[in-house]
C-alpha cells in the first residue's frame, strides 16, 4: 500500500506543485487546506483534501491522528500573492505566527501521529551579515530589527520546532526567493532565486533523505551555497522532470 503523507499548505505556491510530485511517486497525499472550498479542487489533483485550521492544535492533531502518515511536509505560509509592500508588515506579522504557532502545532500532531519523517519550508535570507556564500552552519540574524526582526524570529522558531522533534528525521529546506507559477514573480528576482518546481523537487528529495538537516535550496549564485544539497540530497537547480530522483523507498 502507498504511504500516506499530511502535505499541510497543499493549496499554496510549492504544494501546488509538489502534489503531482508526491502522486507519481507512488504516495497517498493527504493534503491540508483551512478554506472548505478548495476541497473539491484538491480532490480533482488526486488528493485527499483535510480541511482544518494549523492554529487549532486539537483538530489538527485528531485529524493527523486518523490518517496516521508516515512524513508530514509544512509548506504552509500566509503571506499576500503578490507581495504588496503596502500590505507586507501586517503579512510578516501572521506569516511568523504560521511559523511559531503552527509549526509547533504541526510538529506535535505528526509526533502524535507517529510520523518517521518531517520537512518544512524556511528561507535563505534570514542569515546574519557576513561573508557570503552563505552555508547552513552561519548563524541566522536574531539581531535585526524592526519588520526583519518580526520574520527571522518566525524562522527561529520554525526551524528549532522541527529540528528540535524527537524520534524523527528532520529536515528544514531554507528556500530562496521563489517565482514562477503560482508566486508573485513571473522571471527570477533577488540575489537568491529558485523556481517554484525546484523548490518542490527539493521536498521531494529531502523526504527521501532519513538523516534530515538544513538545506539552503537556491539558484547558484554568490549570496547561498547550495553544495551541501548536491551532495547529500541529489539536488540541482532547473533539472527536469523526476531525473535523478530514487524509487521510493520503503517503510523504517
Amino acid at each position: 500500500m502507498s504511504e500516506k503523507v499530511f502535505l499541510a499548505g497543499a493549496t499554496g505556491a510549492v504544494g501546488t506543485a509538489l502534489v503531482p510530485l508526491l502522486l507519481e511517486a507512488g504516495y497517498m497525499v493527504y493534503g491540508s487546506t483551512r478554506n472548505a472550498e478548495r476541497a473539491d479542487a484538491l480532490r480533482a489533483l488526486g488528493v485527499q483534501p483535510v480541511v482544518v485550521d494549523v492554529f487549532d492544535a486539537a483538530a489538527l492533531e485528531a485529524a493527523m491522528k486518523a490518517i496516521g502518515p508516515w512524513a508530514v511536509l509544512h509548506q504552509l505560509t500566509d503571506l499576500p500573492k503578490d507581495l504588496d509592500p503596502a500590505r507586507m508588515a501586517d503579512a510578516a506579522v501572521r506569516n511568523a505566527r504560521v511559523r511559531t504557532e503552527g509549526t509547533r502545532n504541526l510538529v506535535a500532531a505528526a509526533l502524535a501521529a507517529g510520523a518517521k519523517r518531517l520537512v518544512a519550508q524556511s528561507i535563505a535570507w534570514a542569515y546574519a551579515p557576513g561573508a557570503r556564500p552563505y552555508t547552513e552552519d552561519r548563524p541566522l540574524d536574531v539581531d535585526a530589527e524592526g519588520a526583519r526582526r518580526v520574520s527571522v524570529g518566525g524562522v527561529v522558531a520554525l526551524e528549532q520546532s522541527v529540528l528540535g522533534a524527537k524520534g524523527i528525521a528532520a529536515t528544514v529546506l531554507r528556500y530562496g526567493q521563489l517565482y514562477g507559477p503560482g508566486t508573485s514573480a513571473a522571471e527570477p528576482k533577488g540575489p537568491m532565486p529558485l523556481h517554484v518546481a525546484d523548490a518542490a523537487r527539493a521536498a521531494l528529495l529531502a523526504l527521501r533523505h532519513p538523516a534530515g538537516g538544513i538545506f539552503n535550496i537556491a539558484e547558484d549564485s554568490a549570496e547561498v551555497s547550495t553544495e551541501k544539497a548536491k551532495r547529500e540530497l541529489g539536488w540541482h537547480a532547473a533539472a527536469q522532470g523526476l531525473a535523478g530522483i530514487p524509487a521510493k523507498e520503503p517503510r523504517r
